[in-house]
Order: structure tokens, then sequence, then C-alpha cells
């Protein structure tokens, strides 16, 4: 008999895991997600991702501002859930993750112990790495700690960016967690300790001063910032227009030239058509799509047909 559960997730990334165990015929008892919030100008309320899929399968919800409280511990209970399932939700207090006999177990976008954080796949990009993957483990009172229960690999590639690898290990979270359901189901699955024999490599939360581009970074580094925080939150920068002027920018796509050349860091070479490409100590970034605040994503032609740039400044 399959183990009854309740789900817990909040964005994009929790539904293709959720959708996996509805259609693998598992009964969800409740789906756990963030209160609902006010957003834009006319402050108009939005829902999770994940409460969007359970409205469309006519799924209950639960939706508790706080972990602790009483009332939703309560309601938790009733559920009578087997195990809890958590993809892309918040720390959960022991009274919650300890409540259903076969245990709580997390999905994590990497390969634990590596990239433990809320973070995990825009800082393996970062740091340039060429293998990642996707994580099961119980939870325990410690962050992304627990013992884990099955992994899953993928190569990194150069022409990977966030978006591109987020798509990805949702679709490997699919198949994980299903696997990882039957596994506890029927007793074939030996949690293991995770082992920090390695340098831990940590995956922090990204807040905006994080995604200022340090232009005396190598080419190398700056294309794997780029492309790590591609297509969000994006990497930033701001250029001194001619009148001095600050212009400040999102940089989404890059290419980079490695060349020994005289130009000071931070450049601008550009033939004011369809090429811009800024200095770094060991070649060229070449632009290919950027936003300029309160306007929409373009390619570096549309920018340069939009824009002179001969006299500007990058502001470093």
């Amino acid at each position: 008999m399959k183990p009854k559960i309740v789900f817990m997730g909040t964005p994009e990334f929790a539904v293709a895991s959720l959708d996996a165990i509805i259609e693998a015929g598992y009964e969800v008892g409740a789906v756990v997600t963030v209160p609902d919030k006010k957003s834009g100008r006319g402050m108009k309320v939005t829902f999770s991702a994940v409460k969007e899929y359970a409205l469309s399968h006519g799924l209950t919800i639960l939706q508790p501002e706080r972990l602790r409280d009483e009332e939703f511990i309560e309601e938790l209970k009733s559920v009578g859930a087997d195990i809890f399932v958590v993809v892309a939700f918040r720390m959960l207090p022991q009274v919650v993750w300890g409540m259903p006999k076969m245990g709580t177990f997390n999905l994590h976008a990497s390969l634990l112990p590596q990239y433990r954080g809320a973070a995990p796949i825009n800082w393996a990009i970062i740091n340039g790495e060429t293998e990642t993957g996707v994580t099961t483990f119980l939870l325990n009172e410690k962050i992304d700690e627990g013992r884990i229960l099955m992994q899953a690999t993928t190569p990194i590639s150069t022409s990977d960016n966030a978006g591109t690898l987020h798509d990805r290990l949702a679709k490997m979270g699919r198949s994980i967690v299903v696997e990882t359901l039957k596994g506890l189901s029927d007793g074939t699955l030996e949690p293991q300790l995770q082992k920090e024999s390695e340098p831990l490599k940590p995956a922090p939360k990204i807040f905006k001063p994080d995604c200022v581009i340090d232009w005396h970074k190598s080419g190398k580094e700056i294309f794997d910032f780029v492309r790590g925080l591609s297509p969000y939150p994006a990497a930033t920068t701001s250029m001194k227009d001619e009148k001095d002027g600050i212009v400040d920018m999102k940089i989404f796509e890059v290419n980079y030239e490695i060349c020994e050349h005289k130009e000071p860091i931070g450049s601008i070479i550009t033939d004011n058509k369809k090429m811009l490409k800024i200095a770094v100590k060991d070649g060229f970034l070449v632009i290919l799509s950027l936003q300029i605040s309160g306007k929409k994503r373009i390619t570096i032609n549309e920018f340069l047909r939009g824009y002179i740039v001969s006299h500007w400044k990058l502001n470093i």
C-alpha cells in the first residue's frame, strides 16, 4: 500500500515533484505552501506556483504564517500522513518534520554535502563546477545535513545558465522523489551519513549586492558569474554616459575572449552597431544581452541601435 503524503513547497521547481507524485498514484492528503502575498503596482494578491498547481488538482491547501502555530500543527496531524515530502520550502521545526511515522525527506538541488543552502544552482555555476545533481535526504535539526537517501548527477556545460540548469534539475527531481518514495515504502533504501571529506562549498541566499560584477576578475570568472545569475536574479553593472549620468543594467549573456591587450580594465570597446565588449585582465567580455533599469531585456544589437556608447565608461 502506498503511503499517504503531505507535500511542502513553494516555487515552480517544486511543482515538478508534486506533479510526479500525483502521476505516480500517491495520495496527497495536503499541500503546505507560503501564505498569499500582494505584489506589483496594484498590490494584486498572488499565489505560489505550488498553490496554483494544488488548486487546479483539487488538493487540500494549508498556508500557515508560522509553522509552530498550534492550529497548523493540529491540522497537519489530522491529515494522518505517513510521510512528508519537502521541495524548496522553509526550514521546518522538529515538531513538524518529526511528525510522520516514515519521516520527512527533502529534495535538494546539489550533490550534498556540497552546496548546502538556499541557492545551490546559482553557486555551482558561479564557481565553475562541471557537475552537479539532486539529492534526497531525511530532515533533521540542521540545514541540509540529514542522512542521504538518493542522488543523481548531471554535467554542467558552458552553455548552461541558472535557468537551464534549474529546469533540468527540476525534471531530475521528479524522478528521484518518486524513486525515494518507493524505496522508503518497500524498505530498500538505507540512509547514509553525509561524508564531509572535501572542503565544503556553501550556497547562501543571494542578495542584490552579491550580484554586482567585479570587472577585475578573470574573463572565465565573470563569464561563470553572469550565467550563474541568469536569468534571475541577474548580474548587474553600471555605466556612465557622456553626461556622467549613471546607467544601471542587468547583464544576461556574455562570451569571453582570452587574449593579451593593453586596454585598461573596464574599457568599453564597440563598433556602435553590433559589438560591445569590456576589457578584463586576460581578454574581453563580449556582451550579448542586457536590460537597462526600468526597460525590457534586449540584445546588444537592439541596445546599440538606441544608444551611442562610444564615450561611455564602465562605472567601476
